[in-house]
């Protein structure tokens, strides 16, 4: 059951989903679960495993549902739980129950490393890619041009694609798009850039969903105020709702000043890594 459960845990985790596990590490007097149990959850509440049923159970799923629906350290805790509603002791949760004893369970909330896929491989895709590799973060690769999605410039993409972007749209879903922290958009020619926002964003508007870290990739142009504008009006005018394009991200990258290739790149990482840690940095330009 172990094996099955983390094999689980580490399936969701691939697809991106956030992923809570509790292990029952300790045990004292008659309990129903056994040091070693498990159980894993999803923030969908799909859930695997077990602690030991009955109601310390449903006391523990409820304690999981609650840690995943906050996005901020810490990311694990430590619970004692006593089985009998008189239970008294440093730090213990009594629960109704006959059995007596004491579980000590291991709480903790796994995310997914970060996996971003760069839409233009110009030289603000190649200097990001350079960080991203220095973090040891996944990324992928998407550029119309050929030449600038190759293997020789893109050494440790997960995959690179030089198909149109209608084509490349074509084969994603809201669920296929899952397998990304963020996408950004850093072409060449806006009019690409603006292709790939509408065909995000109405996968987005399709499914009623939000962009945000749950339920599905955040979403950053590269570009100015005014380009943004340009591009919110097209995506109104398109239907897409205002909700959406609030979780959109223009320009990407913490507020600090950065003009090169390679200081766009700081900037940019370094918000995708305030983001993924829940940090709530006062010098992003995030907009919330």
């Amino acid at each position: 059951m172990t094996a099955a459960v983390m094999a689980w845990a580490l399936s969701r985790l691939e697809v991106g989903q956030r992923v809570i596990l509790a292990s029952v590490v300790e045990t004292a007097g008659s309990v129903p679960g056994k040091v070693g149990a498990r159980l894993a959850m999803t923030p969908d509440e799909q859930w695997v495993g077990t602690v030991g049923g009955a109601g310390l159970e449903l006391k523990v799923l409820q304690r999981c549902k609650e840690r995943l629906q906050t996005h901020h350290r810490p990311f694990g805790e430590v619970v004692r739980y006593g089985l009998n509603k008189g239970a008294k002791g440093y730090e213990v949760t009594p629960l109704d129950s006959l059995c007596g004893g004491q579980v000590t369970l291991s709480i903790e909330v796994m995310i997914p490393m970060p996996h971003v896929l760069l839409m233009g491989g110009g030289h603000c895709g190649q200097a990001i890619a350079k960080s991203l590799d220095a973090l040891d973060w996944q990324y992928s690769v998407h550029d119309t041009r050929t030449e600038f999605s190759t293997e020789v410039m893109y050494p440790n993409a997960q995959y690179r694609s030089s198909v149109p972007v209608d084509v490349f749209l074509q084969a994603e879903t809201l669920e296929s798009l899952h397998r990304f922290s963020d996408v950004l958009l850093l072409g060449h020619d806006w009019s690409e850039d603006q292709e790939r926002l509408l065909g995000l964003l109405h996968l987005f508007h399709d499914a009623k969903a939000i962009p945000d870290g749950q339920r599905g990739p955040r979403i950053g142009v590269i570009g100015s105020r005014s380009k943004w504008q340009t591009f919110e009006k097209k995506c109104l005018g398109q239907g897409i709702e205002q909700s959406i394009l609030d979780g959109v991200v223009c320009p990407i990258g913490l507020n600090i000043g950065a003009e090169s290739p390679e200081e766009i790149a700081v900037a940019v990482v370094a918000q995708i890594m305030a983001s993924f840690k829940g940090i709530d940095s006062e010098s992003s330009i995030w907009r919330t």
